[in-house]
């Protein structure tokens, strides 16, 4: 505890606030040429003498962003270093790992280059962790003092609202704690970072953060989100369709989820193969080849959904054409195995021929998803082809 007179013979004691380490300021941009500028003068405004800062940004930019800020850092007080990606793999997510992987400070501060992630919160993040001892401090809009005042038009507000829900919703443990994890602006330390273990899809890297490599203990600091500087919003209706796809990989991560959703992909499958049916039977084909027919129908539709929304980060592990097929086998063999199990049932252990159905049909399910998994999605033994990394251009200025 320190000691603090303020008036005289008087002698008031006050909580002891621990001096925070450096600080690396990581910053993906986008073509952000016209806002660069005033956010390393607001950095330079905000951040104290005493709190030793560096800062990374990450650029994905096909504009002259990165010689902005070069010209730029001329006035900082602080180091300034530009990752550029040439193959902006993952996004702005992508681009957050590539900077933290490049950080050299003990606290990792994350924001957005476009201003509306006011620099003037940097310290009592950091101080905020410091004294809380935490892993992970989160600026929040959604608790007392903040503020979504920044998000243009009633239509961003309804779809920030309703993502924060959704994934609330689906991940109630890890996000428990964390009133807005679609924020973008957060302090982590970098000992809580397991950058190996993340794969970003998109903007969302908090929950990403949150999910994989959530620290023990987290805390959060009210912000006010601002206007944006110059320029427009990199949210469009792709990138809304990137974080759906980004959510159902996270929430597929677990055997127990991706069987779920195994399951629900099937049964959607049912949609494809009746409407198969239906036209091939209605142009005069026979029933028993329009069913093996509009069969394919529903196993394509089943592939395609179980590539992108369960198994997206194993598809490395072997070629599209390889994966189809062994699913397409897997998938029609299925068909053929049901029948005898079904005979097996009602005359070795004397089932009704619904109940045999029904008990084969769950059998079958989940043999079917162990050899998915097992056959179409795991590595192959052997060396595996090393993953193609992005060209990234590191340069100190």
């Amino acid at each position: 505890m320190s000691q603090e007179s303020t008036v005289p013979g008087e002698v008031v004691e006050t909580a002891e606030i621990p001096e925070p380490g450096a600080v690396t300021i990581v910053v993906p941009t986008f073509n952000e040429s016209a806002n660069v500028r005033q956010l390393l003068h607001q950095i330079t405004e905000a951040v104290p003498a005493r709190l030793p800062c560096e800062v990374v940004f990450v650029d994905d930019s096909t504009d002259d962003t990165p010689q902005v800020i070069e010209k730029a850092a001329q006035d900082c007080p602080f180091p300034v270093t530009v990752l550029h990606r040439e193959d902006p793999v993952g996004g702005l997510g992508g681009a957050v790992v590539e900077g933290l992987k490049a950080a050299t400070s003990d606290w990792i501060v994350v924001m957005d280059g476009d201003c509306q992630h006011p620099p003037s919160l940097v310290p009592d993040l950091v101080a905020t962790g410091e004294r809380a001892n935490a892993g992970l401090v989160v600026a929040s809009r959604y608790i007392k003092g903040g503020s979504r005042a920044g998000l243009a038009g009633s239509y961003r507000v309804a779809v920030s609202r309703g993502a924060t829900w959704l994934t609330k919703a689906l991940f109630p443990r890890r996000l428990h704690g964390i009133s807005d994890p679609m924020s973008g602006f957060f302090a982590i330390r970098r000992s809580a970072v397991t950058a190996e273990v993340l794969q970003p899809l998109g903007y969302k890297i908090l929950l990403e953060l949150a999910v994989r490599s959530r620290p023990r203990t987290v805390t959060e600091v009210p912000f006010v989100f601002q206007d944006r500087f110059a320029g427009e919003s990199k949210s469009t209706a792709q990138e809304g369709l990137r974080f759906l796809r980004h959510l159902a990989g996270l929430r597929a991560a677990s055997p127990v989820a991706r069987m779920v959703g195994f399951g629900l992909i099937g049964l959607t499958g049912f949609v494809p193969n009746l409407l198969g049916l239906w036209a091939l039977t209605a142009a005069g084909m026979h029933y028993v080849p329009a069913e093996i027919l509009a069969n394919q129908l529903g196993v394509a539709w089943n592939f395609v959904l179980i590539e992108h929304l369960l198994f997206r980060e194993r598809r490395r592990h072997r070629r599209w054409w390889d994966r189809a097929g062994r699913f397409a086998l897997l998938a029609n063999a299925d068909l053929v195995l049901r029948i005898p199990l079904i005979a097996l049932f009602v005359h070795q252990f004397h089932l009704g021929v619904l109940s045999a159905t029904a008990l084969a049909l769950v059998t079958t399910f989940v043999l079917r998803f162990a050899a998915t998994e097992a056959l179409v999605y795991l590595p192959r033994r052997g060396p595996e082809k090393p993953v193609r990394e992005s060209r990234t251009a590191r340069r100190a200025v």
